[in-house]
C-alpha cells in the first residue's frame, strides 16, 4: 500500500456512513447473536483459537455477517481477502487463489475469502471456488441473505459450516442507537447530541431487527437537526426519530426462505383450523407485495387437500376468489382472499370478514417484526432440521384433526382477528370453532 491507497483508505473510513464506521473490531464488542457467539460457542470458540473452517453466515440485513467477517479479519493471523459477489467475477478469484497459493508456499500463511452475497454467484462461480476450498488453499466465509441451502452450491454446502444469524433484538439495537449517539470515536459523539429514551425504543423497534435501519436514521436525524440555542445540544427526540423512520419495514421477501416461511405457515394454520393465523399470514404476505394469484393458488389447493369433502363447498369458495381476484386485482382482492382463507379455515359469514383483515393488516404493521415460530417454518429442504425447523404437530394425526399448538409468533398469541357472528351459516362456524378449541367468542 503506498501513501496515496493509505490516505484513500483515511479518508473512506472517515466519510463513510455511521453503521460502516460503527462495526466493532472485537468479538466481545458485537452486539446479538449470543447463540453462535456466545462463550463456549463453536464459532466463538474458533475465532479466538485462530483455527477457522469454511463457513457460511446466513441471515437478514443488518444483522452482523458482514461486521463478523471483520472482526474475523482483525482477529486472524491468515491473509484477509475480500470480494463482493455483485461486482467481482472468475478473474478476480483468480487473482485471491494465486495470491492464496504464494502465501502459503512462501509464508505458510493461511489465507481466508470473504465473499459478501455469496448467492450472486452462479453455479459455476460456485464450482470455481469448489476445490481450493477442499484442499485449503482458501478458507471461506460466504455471508447471505438468502437461504443457503437454496443459493449455494450443495458441494460447497457440505464442506462449509452454516451459521444463522437472528434479526437483533430491541435490546441489542437500543444499545447500538445509544453507542452511535454518544461514541466520540466511531460514532456521532463529536456533534454533542443528546436522544431521549423514548426515540431510542422508538428506532429500536421501528427498525425490525435491521441495526442498519437504526443507525441511518440516527444519522440522519444528527445530521438535519440544529443544535437548541441555549445549551448547544443536538435533542434528538422522538418527533425527530418519526421523521427518520416514517414506516415499519417489514421482512418480506417474494422469492427468499421468507416467503417459503410464511406460505408454509399460511398453510399449516388453515389445516390446523386456526383462521386467526391463516388471515394473519395472509395479511404479511399482502403487505410484502405476494402475488394475489399465487396466493389463490394455495387456498384452492389447501381446500381440496385438507377440507376435501368435510365441506365441498370450500373448494367453491377458493375457485371463486381465485377467479375474482383476477378481474379485481389489489387493493380490494384482499378482502376476497380473507373470505376464502377464512372459510378454508374454519370448515367443518356478515361484515367479519372485512374487520378480520383489516384488523390483521394492523397487526403487521403494528408487530410485523415477529418471527414465524420455527416448527412451523419450512422444512422441506435437507438443512432445516439443522436451522431449528422442527416441531410441528400434523393436525390429521389426531382426534378430530385438530391439535392445539402455537401458530401466531409470540408476540401476538391470543390475539384474535376473525369473529364469527351469530349470522347465518356463520352462527354454525361459530359453534364449530368453540367446541373444536374449548375456546367461546366471550372468552377472546
Amino acid at each position: 500500500m503506498d501513501l496515496f491507497d493509505y490516505m484513500r483508505e483515511q479518508s473512506s473510513a472517515k466519510d463513510a456512513p455511521l453503521a460502516r464506521r460503527l462495526r466493532p473490531k472485537k468479538l466481545e464488542d458485537v452486539v446479538g447473536q449470543e447463540h453462535i457467539l456466545g462463550p463456549g460457542k463453536l464459532l466463538t470458540r474458533a475465532i479466538e483459537a485462530d483455527r477457522l473452517s469454511s463457513v457460511i453466515l446466513y441471515g437478514p440485513p443488518g444483522t452482523g455477517k458482514t461486521t463478523l467477517a471483520y472482526v474475523i479479519a482483525n482477529t486472524t493471523k491468515a491473509e484477509f481477502k475480500e470480494i463482493n459477489a455483485t461486482t467481482s467475477g472468475k478473474k478476480d478469484m483468480e487473482e485471491v487463489v494465486q495470491g492464496a497459493r504464494n502465501t502459503l508456499g512462501m509464508y505458510g500463511r493461511k489465507t481466508i475469502l470473504f465473499v459478501d452475497e455469496i448467492h450472486r454467484f452462479n453455479k459455476a462461480q460456485q464450482d470455481f471456488l469448489l476445490p481450493y476450498v477442499e484442499d485449503g488453499t482458501v478458507i471461506l466465509i460466504g455471508a447471505t441473505t438468502e437461504n443457503p441451502y437454496f443459493e449455494v452450491n450443495s458441494a460447497l454446502i457440505s464442506r462449509s459450516t452454516v451459521f444463522r444469524l437472528n434479526p437483533l433484538n430491541q435490546e441489542n439495537i437500543e444499545a447500538l442507537v445509544r453507542r452511535a449517539v454518544y461514541d466520540r470515536e466511531q460514532g456521532m459523539g463529536a456533534y454533542n447530541a443528546e436522544i431521549s429514551e423514548e426515540a431510542v425504543h422508538f428506532l429500536a423497534d421501528m427498525a425490525e431487527g435491521d441495526a442498519r435501519n437504526a443507525l441511518n436514521a440516527v444519522e440522519l436525524g444528527i445530521l438535519t437537526t440544529e443544535p437548541d440555542p441555549e445549551d448547544g445540544k443536538i435533542h434528538f427526540t422522538l418527533a425527530v426519530a418519526e421523521e427518520c423512520i416514517q414506516r415499519r419495514h417489514i421482512k418480506y421477501d417474494k422469492d427468499g426462505d421468507n416467503h417459503y416461511d410464511i406460505i408454509s405457515a399460511f398453510i399449516k394454520s388453515m389445516r390446523g383450523s386456526d383462521p386467526d393465523a391463516a388471515v394473519y399470514y395472509l395479511a404479511k404476505m399482502l403487505y410484502g407485495g405476494e402475488s394475489v394469484t399465487f396466493i389463490a393458488r394455495r387456498i384452492m389447493i389447501c381446500a381440496s387437500e385438507d377440507v376435501g369433502n368435510a365441506d365441498p363447498q370450500a373448494l367453491q369458495v377458493a375457485v371463486a376468489a381465485a377467479q375474482a381476484v383476477e378481474r379485481v386485482g389489489m387493493p380490494e382482492s384482499q378482502l376476497i382472499l380473507a373470505h376464502a382463507a377464512i372459510y378454508v379455515a374454519s370448515a367443518p359469514k356478515s361484515n367479519a370478514v372485512t374487520n378480520a383483515i383489516y384488523a390483521a393488516m394492523d397487526a403487521v404493521k403494528k408487530y410485523g417484526r415477529a418471527e414465524v415460530p420455527p416448527h412451523l417454518r419450512d422444512a422441506h429442504y435437507s438443512g432445516s432440521r439443522d436451522l431449528g425447523h422442527v416441531g410441528y404437530q400434523y393436525a390429521h394425526d389426531f382426534p378430530k384433526h385438530y391439535v392445539k399448538q402455537q401458530y401466531l409468533p409470540d408476540p401476538l398469541v391470543g390475539m384474535k382477528f376473525y369473529h364469527p357472528t351469530e349470522q347465518g351459516k356463520e352462527a354454525g362456524i361459530r359453534k364449530w370453532l368453540e367446541e373444536l378449541t374449548g375456546e367461546t367468542e366471550d372468552e377472546s
